[in-house]
């Protein structure tokens, strides 16, 4: 009794109501088909099938729309926002198989007929409920001829309606607390996705996790070795600047290049992240670039000692634009952790390999401080998706990163 009081009081229990309303107004057109064929059917109409088959006409007509993809994402909304409890998660897509969208007509079709019993009980019970309430007060043979009526109003039994008005009050809203409920608990069970369309959904979502990462280097490597170099340039640009104009000069224009080209990538990158159709072609970096990239790390101050060998244009591009960005990244981990070293690259090609070498003396702290931060993960990551191979760490008092990759995707 105190559960079907405090149920009374919520407003779930009034969506869950209204739900249930809806789905026995909608099932009208289908009795009324159902009537309609029933008419045309040469039986007799006092036969037993004709009303079975009034009965059972709406249930397949029902179920038959419920076939229909659209139907399954509008009753997962009405389901999500007026059911609530269990349903609450649902956010199902046109189903994609067969047996989803029998699930779905089969909800269809429960959610029209159980509807339509309480839609029918609510709007009988609650007049006749307050007759009975009214019963031992008002003078029935006012409104009827009907002698029993007469009598009850004159003996003890009259005083028996207020219960019993009440008490239909109270089934009504018991019966509309557990029908809400019950669905609430089965939609997921109809409604919610196939085991196949699970699938598809952890794989959608698995590709925009690794479209993420994806994009989540690119910033790294890109803005980061930008932000890097643009700092020692203009160090050493500010403590040249009066003894030597020429190269401050020099610096500044450095700058502002490394600038540009960070904002060219930063906006290649949010593009995609807008999903901006006209940024998804736009050029990327490879190591047909990588002697602007060496020139921007010479003039951040840095002794470079770089050999690059002459075919590096024939590598193929997917393998090209994965080293450029290794080849960065490589340099701004020198760049941030190990201040203006000297630093030794190499990038040769051999057979169907083409390797990295990047090292520099270790200075103070730096060899503790390469293993932090994103650097060599993006590295490693680039890498393996490559399925290329990786060695980085301390060789004869050096840093060293030495990256292998395959030119064939078959190597």
């Amino acid at each position: 009794m105190s559960l079907v009081l405090r149920r009374l009081t919520d407003k779930t229990t009034w969506r869950r109501w209204s739900y249930l309303v809806v789905g026995g107004a909608l099932l009208m057109p289908y009795w009324f088909l159902g009537m309609l064929l029933v008419g045309f059917v040469p039986l007799l109409p006092d036969n037993w099938i004709s009303a079975v088959a009034v009965l059972i006409t709406p249930i397949f007509a029902a179920f038959v729309t419920g076939l229909v993809p659209t139907v399954r994402p509008l009753e997962s909304v009405a389901a999500r926002e007026l059911l609530r409890g269990a349903s609450s998660e649902l956010n199902a897509r046109p189903p994609d198989t067969w047996e989803s969208r029998g699930r779905a007509g089969a909800w269809f079709s429960l959610h029209l007929h159980v509807g339509v019993v309480i839609a029918a009980m609510s709007l009988a019970i609650p007049p006749f409920a307050i007759a009975l309430l009214l019963f031992p007060f008002v003078d029935m043979g006012r409104f009827t001829d009907e002698a029993p009526l007469r009598d009850w109003k004159h003996s003890a039994w009259a005083w028996l309606g207020p219960p019993a008005g009440l008490l239909m009050v109270f089934v009504l809203i018991a019966l509309i607390i557990a029908a809400g409920e019950t669905l609430s608990r089965l939609a997921p069970l109809f409604l919610g996705p196939s085991p196949s369309e699970r699938l598809a959904e952890l794989e959608s979502r698995a590709v925009k996790l690794a479209e993420r990462n994806r994009l989540a280097r690119e910033l790294h490597d890109s803005v980061g070795h930008a932000l890097s170099v643009v700092t020692l340039q203009a160090g050493a640009a500010g403590r040249v600047l009066d003894t030597d104009p020429a190269f401050a000069r020099e610096a500044l224009g450095a700058i502002e290049e490394s600038a540009r080209s960070a904002l060219e990538d930063l906006d290649h990158v949010l593009g995609l992240l807008r999903e901006d159709a006209s940024t998804r072609t736009a050029p990327q970096a490879t190591l047909k670039d990588v002697d602007r990239l060496l020139e921007q790390t010479r003039i951040a101050g840095v002794k470079l000692d770089a050999e690059v060998a002459e075919d590096v244009e024939q590598v193929p591009p997917a393998v090209s634009r994965e080293a450029y960005r290794i080849v960065q990244e490589a340099l701004t981990n020198a760049l941030r952790h190990a201040g203006r070293v000297p630093v030794r690259l190499r990038i040769t090609i051999g057979g169907d390999q083409l390797e990295i070498d990047v090292s520099n003396p270790l200075g103070g702290a730096s060899a503790g401080h390469h293993s932090g931060g994103r650097g060599l993960d993006g590295i490693r990551e680039r890498v393996t998706v490559l399925r290329g191979h990786m060695i980085a760490g301390v060789d004869d008092g050096r840093w060293r990163v030495a990256v292998t990759l395959p030119l064939r995707s078959g190597s």
